[in-house]
This record gives C-alpha cells, structure tokens and sequence, in this order.
C-alpha cells in the first residue's frame, strides 16, 4: 500500500523495476502495477510476487540490503527497518535473531517493500515523512490479537500515536509499522499540498487504502503567549514546586530568573509559555499558587525545528535520544536524561560518561555528523 500511494502521488514505476534488479531477484520477484476502486476511491495497488517460498533468516535480508545497487539513504533506512523488525520477533518468540526466521516477512516481496519504498520517497525528493495517528482495532484475529503485537512493539519510543478503530482487521503490518519507524515524524503539519496518492490494499471492501500526500511544508512559525509574573516573597523550593506543577498543568515551557527588584530587594521572574488552550487556566493556577497579585501576558511568535525520539541499543543498555531536525534533515542529537541517569545507576559509571557515550554511539548508529 506505501508502494501504490507513493506512485499514485508521482512516483516513478521504473524505481520497483530497479529495486528488484538492485536486490538481485528478478528471476524470483515479478511487481504488478494496476489501477483499481475501492468504493468511490480510485488508486493504485501494487502486487508483489514472489515465487519463493522458503522464508529469509535475517542475516540473509541484511546481506542482501547491504549489497544491493541502490542509493545509500533508502539502503539505510531499509536495513534500519529489518533490525526493528528482527529485535522485535527475537523478542517475541524468544529467538536469537542469528537463527530467527520472518516467515512471511522474511520473503522476498517484504525487501521489495523496504528498499522500494525508501527509494521512491528519496526518487520524489521527499525531505521529511509525517505520519498521522494510526488505527488501533480491539479483539482478535485468529490466534492474534489487535493491534498486532509486532507492529505495536516495532513503533514503541517512536512518538506514534493509536486511535481506537473499530474494525477487527490487522490494520498496521508489522513491515508497515518498521517503513514508518525507520522514517516518520508522528505530527501533522501544516502542508502546502502539491499531490496526493492512494495506495489500494487486498481487500475489496471500500476504504481500504493508504493516503500519501506530498508537498510543501509551511514554516513552523506557532502564535503563543507568555505570562509573566514577579515575585519577591516566595520561598525557593516552593517555586520549584511551582515550576513543576505549571508543566503539570499543560505549560509548554516554565523558566525561573534571578532579577534584581525595586529598593534591591533580590526576586524571581516567572516566565510561562502557553498555548492558546491554557493561557486561561495557567494564569489562575499562577495567581492562585503563588504570591504574586497580577502578571503580564504577552503574545509571541515561535519557530520550531523538527525534533523526533527514537530508542537505540548502546554498549550500557537501551536508551533514548531526541534529534534536532531542520530543513528536512538531522542536524543534531541529545540523550534522554531519564535514561541515562538508569544506566548509570545500573552500571555505576558517572551520568556524565554514560550521555557522551549514548551520544556518540547514537550519531553513529543514526549517521549524524
């Protein structure tokens, strides 16, 4: 479905026929592009067959990614996108992933899937991938239940967010889940649309596709607004309190600044940054819970670089690093204090020594210079 959706947004079918010359299976591997309806929605389905049935171990599929003739960022991602998978399964049925077989997902139609769609995404000059929230069904399938273990378990510390579905349909595939977890940004921005394209899946029923769209993304120029308030009589520990319970309560941001008041008295500036959706409830929560009689609202504008979590495998342990992005590409990294601070506690090595380490083996593991 990534597949149709990309090439009904403009992607180009002569990028599938390279994949699969670059992967070395064209006396395996045959791809059908066709034009189809699902209800009152028309795209295009593309159908990956493979006429192999013996199932990849994942050495294979790495191997096989890491020699294919294809451009090193969709190489790359795809091999980020098996190893997501491949830790999850070994997880999951308790296998070393050198002896770990996918299965369905260890064929040849799921390298096609990977490297095919990273290809076209760099192929269309596609910077950034967003992706909306997800479909979440409840109950079973079969023996499965939903979502999908695998999936669910795949896009784990990447920010993606589920909506309850009421369909009882696997709806997120676990080679679905890695594509956007090796890729995508769980945010919707504002976009200034150029395409949009359809990916049709199997089933006929009506709605059952993947929308793409592409374009041009719209600065991320946000309206807040800051309230401010001096205070001079409180003690400091319960403006750290304070501070604390202001996040609590939906600031965007609290800050605490020293400031040298009238007749030189020594106090505190307060300043908190609110969406419009709080600006109300802040300002009374700051009234009611220190001494301050009256702040200051002042609107402003802010600008926002892309940032995204995801969780990497260091030398100490698991951890999580928060990368800076900005035109459309990663130009920073900073690991989660949180859990640094629990590896270096399980490990008895200093919290410094244990962030520059998740910090150098994150950029890398993530290819940031």
């Amino acid at each position: 479905m990534v597949l149709g959706a990309l090439l009904d947004a403009g992607g180009d079918r002569a990028v599938l026929d390279a994949t699969v010359d670059a992967l070395r299976l064209g006396d395996e591997v045959a791809i059908d592009v066709r034009r189809e309806q699902r209800g009152h929605l028309g795209g295009t389905r593309v159908v990956v067959e493979a006429n192999r049935e013996s199932p990849r171990t994942v050495p294979t599929l790495r191997a096989a990614l890491e020699d294919a003739r294809a451009p090193e960022g969709a190489r790359r991602r795809a091999l980020s996108a098996v190893d997501l998978i491949a830790r999850v399964e070994s997880a999951l049925h308790d296998v070393e992933e050198s002896e770990l077989h996918l299965h369905e997902l260890g064929g040849a139609d799921t390298l096609v899937d990977l490297l095919g769609a990273f290809w076209l995404i760099d192929a269309m000059g596609i910077d950034r991938v967003y992706a909306s929230p997800l479909p979440s069904p409840r109950g079973r399938l079969r023996e499965m239940p939903l979502p999908a273990p695998a999936s669910v378990r795949i896009l784990a510390g990447t920010g993606a967010v589920f909506e309850w579905s009421d369909q009882d349909k696997e709806l997120v595939t676990p080679t679905g889940a890695a594509i956007l977890a090796a890729s995508a940004v769980f945010e919707r921005p504002a976009l200034r649309l150029r395409a949009i394209g359809y990916g049709l899946g199997a089933r006929p029923e009506p709605g059952n596709a993947l929308a793409a769209w592409v374009g041009e993304e719209v600065p991320s120029e946000l309206g807040v607004t800051v309230i401010e308030t001096n205070l001079d009589d409180m003690a400091p520990n319960l403006i750290a309190a304070l501070v604390d319970d202001l996040m609590s309560a939906g600031a965007l941001d609290v800050t605490v600044t020293p400031a040298l008041m009238k007749k030189g008295r020594l106090g505190q500036v307060v300043a908190v940054m609110a969406d419009a959706d709080h600006v109300s409830s802040l300002s009374e929560k700051l009234l009611r819970d220190s001494s301050t009689l009256g702040l200051r609202l002042t609107p402003v504008r802010r600008v926002l670089a892309g940032r995204r979590v995801v969780e990497i495998e260091t030398s100490l342990g698991r951890a999580r690093v928060k990368i800076k992005e900005l035109g459309g590409g990663d130009v920073d990294l900073s690991p989660e204090y949180e859990d640094c601070r629990h590896l270096a506690t399980a490990t008895g090595r200093p919290l410094r020594d244990v962030m520059r380490l998740v910090a150098e083996e994150a950029r890398k593991q993530l290819g940031i210079g």
